[in-house]
């Protein structure tokens, strides 16, 4: 049967042969490659079953036999054991081969779904960072004035138990004017200087483990080989110290209380990556990964922009700020969460 189909052997495309039952007849190397199994275990197997959404690529290939023109279908996911689905796209061509008429071409889309919800997650966060910028605006002006209210009646009284309470609007004040400030700082010229990456991930490990001595351990995982790259300095040491800050006290926290856990750093050079639809030949990859009991799901898509915390007396700026320090080095970060595995990927050009 191979034979048959010498001239798809070379192909980089995957390429599968169909058919009229939709069983797989022939799977080129690259099919065998993209889909992680040999020839043996494709061949035999229906295709619509390797995939989560079996039933609508059914209907697609039904289609492409019965119409007998070519049809793209839409995005399908295949189920990979112990791994992530590979989401992919697959285009059905009817060719004219009567035991076998269907050919599927199947590419993967994980860079272009990542691209397109990097777009999606940036104007977002501008939308909202604009909404925040106008919303602390609005709120500092009454808040000065119930601050000097507060002072006010604090001289007016003459029992300290009612100083008390005075003393509790002035502080909380005080409070949310900190707040309000962060919120409206101004973002800060990027100071670019040559910056070991490993340097600025010792110090993070050591002001954590000076803040968090008990119950977190934090393990390395460099590669030396990673080169310096132009940054800087004291703003990546905040976007990872704010990253690695948040896995410990999601460690120590909430249903994860008194367990501890592990944090990892780990480093590696990424060649031939597509950065916010730029391609850089070279970068690096920074994750922070945790053993914890991962992002809350109803947050997790919103976990970078202000505000928004999944941690009690969180203020929600930590992760909007590392967003923030990333994009001014040209990155982007990437959050992928489950229980017992949160994973931070920090991703930075170096050439």
């Amino acid at each position: 049967m191979a034979a048959a189909y010498a001239g798809l052997e070379l192909l980089a495309t995957a390429v599968v042969v169909l058919d009229r039952d939709f069983v797989v007849r022939y799977a080129n190397p690259a099919a065998q490659g993209l889909l992680g199994a040999g020839a043996r275990s494709l061949v035999g197997q229906p295709l619509p079953a390797l995939f989560a959404d079996g039933a609508a690529l059914e209907a697609t290939l039904a289609e492409a036999l019965a119409v007998h023109w070519s049809y793209r279908a839409q995005t399908v996911s295949y189920e990979r054991a112990g791994r992530e689905p590979l989401p992919l796209a697959c285009v059905v061509t009817p060719i004219e081969i009567p035991h076998t008429p269907l050919l599927a071409e199947l590419r993967p889309i994980q860079e272009q779904l990542r691209l397109e919800r990097e777009e999606r997650l940036h104007d977002q966060q501008e939308a909202s960072r604009e909404l925040i910028r106008n919303l602390a605006h609005e709120i500092k002006n009454p808040l000065g004035g119930l601050r000097g209210s507060a002072q006010l009646l604090e001289r007016e009284l003459d029992r300290p138990e009612l100083r008390e309470y005075t003393q509790v609007i002035i502080k909380e004040a005080d409070r949310l004017q900190v707040l309000l400030d962060r919120l409206l700082t101004p973002r800060r010229t990027v100071q670019l200087a040559q910056v070991n990456i490993h340097e600025v991930l010792e110090r993070v490990r050591s002001l954590v483990l000076a803040e968090f001595p008990q119950g977190v351990s934090c393990l390395r995982n460099y590669d030396p080989s990673v080169p310096d790259l132009m940054g800087d300095i004291e703003q990546l040491i905040q976007a990872v110290l704010n990253v690695v800050r948040n896995a410990a006290q999601a460690l120590l926290s909430g249903a994860n209380r008194g367990a501890g856990g592990v944090i990892v750093l780990r480093t590696r050079a990424a060649r031939q990556v597509t950065i916010a639809r730029r391609r850089h030949k070279l970068a690096l990859e920074l994750q922070v990964i945790d053993d914890g009991p991962g992002v809350p799901e109803e947050i997790r898509d919103r976990v970078f922009n202000p505000l928004v915390s999944g941690r009690e007396g969180g203020s929600g700026l930590g992760l909007a700020l590392v967003q923030t320090y990333v994009q001014n080095h040209g990155g982007v970060v990437e959050l992928d969460s489950r229980p017992g595995r949160t994973v931070f990927t920090l991703l930075l050009p170096l050439a």
